[in-house]
This record gives structure tokens, sequence and C-alpha cells, in this order.
């Protein structure tokens, strides 16, 4: 090569065409990719004998060029990127024709400080474009001489340019070629199902990583083997069956979801249940297989457990329906018919629920039948006993706690407050709440709030309060052991629920309820309560309510004789005090009356026989048959003491 051929400053006019030709053909036949750029800018620099060169990349969405290799005054200039507006760079790409500038070029682009600075008079760019005409990117020389226009130039110039541009085609296309590589490893490293790749012979010859969780062993253990090891015999020949099918098939329908999933197996013999999918594919004349594979072990037993908590549910909310049509909220006695018109004033409200009365009386019914009529009757109806949790465990039953909050607590736990958010919480047995509690209940109350165990974030909720006791919670304010200021926030709303003792009839309406119940439940036929029935039942006090006498019921249909109730084993042994005198009224052992207390003793038991009867005087179910009287007897009575039937 002549030593002219590489003088920055040689004009182009003198140049020989095939001596630079071939120069850059030699400094660039054993080069590619990066190298092949640099090796092309150098080359074409020394052997067009101009002071720089440059090929850029195009980058569309920002109207810029990035060099991917630039040489300038025998050296590198790297990272190097420019602007294309208002440059001559600027034509090459829009027009994506050979552009050239043979001098005065700062006279046409006067505001490029760039080409000033470095005293630029001529200019010569090309596009590189790909096979469908886009411009890639563009190839360019300048120089502080004049470069005259040569055709021959001009062609050398196109030919590399199209050398680059090829180079720099091939470089994307491998660029997106392990941009999908690296997207399918990932997907393969990141997919929670198995994903095994099996040759024409079931030989294992790729695994994900969710298939050495899946199988329990390493990769290395796996790859080699044949998978059919991996199920049951039964599955392996399926497999064989399926694949063939799958051959059978045109391309592009070669997969299918496995009926009825596969039963692996662990490499110790313990196997799992797993849903799979099959496909086949060719490559370099071999076929492969893919399973695609996933453990449903976990699945299988959550929804067994969701089968069967549901099956609770039903039995449960059967039992409650029972409960509710059966027991404590079934009567007509005026005390009952107050806590029902109590219930429908104040469920479709939010207001706060005080539900007190003796034990067995039915408060959790009325706390259910103030959710079932609310707004919130959609959403949980949350019920905790305060009184049955111990007093260490109450405070993480209300309002929960996280793992590590104290010893045993290895995870988190949701309260009930967290479980009835936007629904309601019936807090039994109020009156046991620890005092230290009852000031959280308060803030509860008050603010809508919590804090759970160990947890430094407050918990927001949305929860109507409804309460219950049995105790006497003013007696208790006095006692210290209830704080005052919660019992007003409880006590917005009071619903006493009356004894059964105060019900009147209503004890005879439900001992009928419950003997039917139990009746049917017993598959035994009985005869009707008779009158000497319901005298007993109503002289009897209840300290247990409606539930001893449903119990009491209960006992009274096993051991019914004839298909008669038989309250002789049922009903308790009455205390003395409580032991009737002729005329069915309580008296006292030793007690001696007045006049004036007999006649209102004899007004209070014709009162109770008239309510029975239901104010029929004569006939079989009459009061006067349940006094033992006369009719016309009970009617002069009647008079005489100013007994009138209500209107």
């Amino acid at each position: 090569m002549t030593s002219h051929l590489f003088k920055p400053s040689a004009p182009l006019q003198n140049l020989e065409i095939d001596t630079a030709l071939h120069a850059i053909l030699r400094g660039t036949a054993t080069e590619t990719g990066q190298g092949f750029f640099a090796a092309l800018v150098q080359n074409l620099a020394k052997a067009l004998g101009t002071h720089g060169a440059w090929v850029t990349e195009y980058l569309p969405e920002t109207r810029r060029l990035r060099a991917l290799a630039f040489w300038m005054d025998g050296q590198w200039i790297t990272n190097y990127e420019m602007d294309l507006a208002g440059t001559p760079c600027e034509r090459v790409i829009d027009t994506a024709k050979l552009v050239h500038f043979p001098d005065r070029l700062l006279d046409i682009f006067p505001q490029e400080e760039g080409l000033r600075a470095a005293g630029v008079v001529s200019y010569m760019g090309v596009p590189l474009q790909d096979t469908d005409g886009q411009v890639l990117g563009h190839m360019a020389v300048i120089d502080r001489h004049s470069t005259p226009e040569e055709p021959r130039i001009h062609s050398i110039f196109q030919i590399f340019a199209a050398r680059a541009a090829a180079e720099l085609q091939r470089l994307r296309a491998e660029a997106q070629v392990r941009e999908r590589e690296e997207k399918v490893s990932r997907l393969l490293s990141n997919a929670m199902d198995a994903i095994i790749e099996l040759d024409h012979q079931f030989h294992i010859t790729r695994v994900n990583p969710a298939t050495e969780k899946t199988f329990r062993c390493h990769a290395e253990q796996m790859l080699g083997q044949d998978f059919r090891y991996f199920v049951c015999p039964e599955d392996a020949d399926r497999l064989i069956a399926l694949t063939e099918e799958l051959d059978r098939r045109p391309e592009g329908q070669r997969s299918l979801w496995i009926s009825g999933g596969l039963t692996a197996r662990y490499p110790e013999g313990h196997s799992f249940p797993a849903e799979a999918t099959l496909s086949r594919f060719e490559l370099h004349r071999q076929t492969f297989t893919t399973l695609i594979l996933r453990n449903i072990n976990d699945r299988v037993k959550a929804e067994e457990k969701i089968q069967s908590l549901t099956a609770e549910t039903e039995l449960l909310r059967e039992e409650l329906q029972v409960l509710h049509q059966d027991g404590a909220l079934l009567g007509e006695s005026p005390a009952l018919q107050r806590v029902l018109q109590d219930i429908a004033q104040v469920a479709k409200t939010d207001a706060t629920v005080l539900i007190t009365g003796e034990t067995g009386t039915g408060k959790e019914l009325v706390a259910r039948a103030v959710h079932a009529a609310s707004t919130r009757r959609e959403q949980p109806l949350v019920t905790i006993n305060c009184a049955a949790i111990p007093a260490t465990l109450i405070e993480s039953e209300l309002f929960g706690h996280e793992a590590g909050a104290f010893t045993g607590a290895t995870k988190k736990r949701e309260g009930r407050f967290s479980l009835a958010d936007n629904g309601t919480i019936f807090l039994d047995e109020i009156g046991e709440l620890p005092l230290e509690l009852q000031v959280k209940l308060l803030r509860v109350l008050q603010e809508g709030e919590f804090d759970p165990i160990g947890s430094s974030k407050t918990r927001n909720v949305n929860v109507r309060v409804l309460a219950a006791t049995n105790r006497d919670l003013a007696a208790a304010i006095t006692q210290d052991t209830f704080r005052e200021d919660l019992y007003y926030r409880l006590n917005v709303f009071p619903i006493r629920l009356p004894p059964l003792r105060e019900r009147g009839d209503d004890v005879v309406r439900l001992a009928s309820a419950f003997a039917q119940r139990f009746a049917a439940k017993m598959r035994r036929t009985l005869a009707s309560l008779t009158a000497d029935d319901a005298r007993r039942l109503q002289a009897y006090q209840w300290p247990g309510n409606v539930r001893e006498l449903q119990n009491v019921i209960e006992r009274a249909v096993i051991t019914a004789e004839a298909g008669k109730l038989n309250f002789d084993r049922a009903l308790p042994e009455m205390p003395s005090v409580y032991r009737f005198s002729a005329i069915g009224t309580p008296a006292v052992p030793g007690t001696i009356l007045s006049a004036k207390e007999l006649e209102e003793l004899e007004r209070t038991n014709m009162m109770r026989a008239l309510e029975t009867a239901q104010w029929k005087v004569s006939g079989e179910q009459g009061a006067a048959s349940l006094l033992g009287l006369n009719a016309s007897t009970l009617s002069s009575r009647m008079k005489v003491l100013k007994i009138q039937k209500p209107r």
C-alpha cells in the first residue's frame, strides 16, 4: 500500500480507488461486531485520507445518533451521542440517501458549533438500511479540506455502508435472540409449575427450578433419567399413548391437557396428585416432549377443607334456624312482644346494643335477630364468649397478634374485630372481660381502631357491637370490676330479656313447640299437653329459663309413656318455698295470711288460669276446669274480685 493513502490531507481526487478498496477490505475482513465498526471507520479515514469517520446507530424515539465507532484525528472518541436537528446527518437520515457537501460546510450549517470548532469544511454521509429500507443508522466522513464529488468514492462509500448495515442488522438480530432466550430462561426459572423437557426416549433433558421443588431432588439427579420412573406405572403407559396421539395430529395442534392428571412420585417412592399438560415439537430432526406439571396435593387438601367447612357452616346454619324457630323468641306475652319491638326499632341502625337477662333467656338469639334485620346482614356476625376464653388469650382473640408477639405465636393471626370488619361482633358475657381489656374495647367503640399485639400499626375497623350479660353491671361498677365509661358506651340501646316466669302463657307455647320438635326427632307420637301439664309447667319458677325448659321437655319426651309426656321424671323437685296451696298459689309453710293476702293470691291464681286458657271460662280446656271449679262458681268469683278480660 502506498504511503500517501494514509496521509490525512490527501485530496480525494488523487485517490487510487482499487488500492483504497483493498485496504479497507483487508482491515475489516477478519472483524465482526464492535470490532468490525472500529476497523471500518479507522481504515475508511486512512484510506480516504479524511480527518474523521464514524458509524452511528439511529435512535428514532429521541431523534438522536449514538456512535458505534468514531475515529478523529488519529484517536478514538468514545461515548459520543448527538441530536440530529440542524445537522448534515439529519439530511442523510430523513432522505435515506447519500449526502455530500464538498466544501463550505459551515456556510450551510452555521449553527453547528462542533463542526466550527473542529474546522470542518466537507462532509459525506450515507444511510445504513435494513432489507426493508428502514434506516438503522449512518456512516460518514468529515475533512478540513474540500472533497470534490467523485462517483467512484461514492460507490466505495455505499459498498461499505451496505456491509456496515448488514453487520448492524446481524447484531440486532443476535441481541433479539439473546433477549428472547433470556426471557424464556427467566420464564422457566420463575414459573411455579414444573417444566420438563424429554427426548424421544422419555429421558429428561432439561428441567426448571420449580421441578426440583416439586420432586424434592436436584436437577443433576433427574437429567438423563427416564421420566416414567417419576410417575406411577399406569400413567407411564398413558404418557406413551398420549405422545403417539399427538404425533398423529397436524403441526400446531400437538398439545393437550391430560384429563384426570397424573400420579407423580418422589424419588423416595411417595406419590402426589398432579395436573399436567403435554406437547410435542421437533428440533434439528429430533422429536422432544414438554411436560408442564403442578402438584395439587395442597389444593386438594384445601378443597376438602373448604367442603368440610361449608358442610359445617350449613349444619350450624340449620341448627341455628331450628333454634330460632323453636326457641326463645317464640311467644305472645306482652314482655316478649316488647323485646321484639325493640329489635325491630334498633336493628336498622348501627347503635350499640346491650342485651341483659338471666341465663338461658336467649340473649344470643336476640343478637342474631338484630344482625339479621340490620343493613349488615350480608356481612359476618362474629361471636365471642368473653367468659369462655382465658384472660391471657382473650386480647389475642379480640385484636389478633403478629408472629413472634409472645411465646407460641408462630404466625400472624387476625382477631375477631378484624374478621368482623363491616359486619357485627357479639360480645357475650361482657361482664367477664378483664379491666385492662375494657380500656381497649372502649377505644374501639370510641375511635374504631386498635393495635394488634406486637404490631406498631394501628388497625381501623367499622364494626357494630352487640354485647350481652347476665350480671348486674351497675353493681360491678360500684365494685370496681367494670368501667363506668364503658358501661355507658355499651348501654346505648338496652334490651332486657324477661325471665320465663314473667312471660305467662309463653311457657306452655314453648313447651308445646319443644315437645313437637323432640317427638319428630325421636320419631314418636305424643298427645298434646294436658291442663294438668300446663298447670305444673306454670307453677315452676324456671331459674334456667328457656334453656332449662327445653331440657325438661326433652327429658319428658324421652321418658314418655303411652304417648303422654312424663313430667314426674322430667320436672325438678320444687323447693318448699314454691309448693302450692289448694287454690294454686305459692305459700311459705308456717306463714299465716290475712284475708286481703288470701284474696290477692286467689286473684293471681285465677288470672294465671284465665291467661293459660286464653280467657275461656268453661269447657274442657277452660279456666274453670284448670282450677277444678264449676264455670258458674268461677264467673261469680270473677265478679267479686273484679276480674275482667283485657281489651
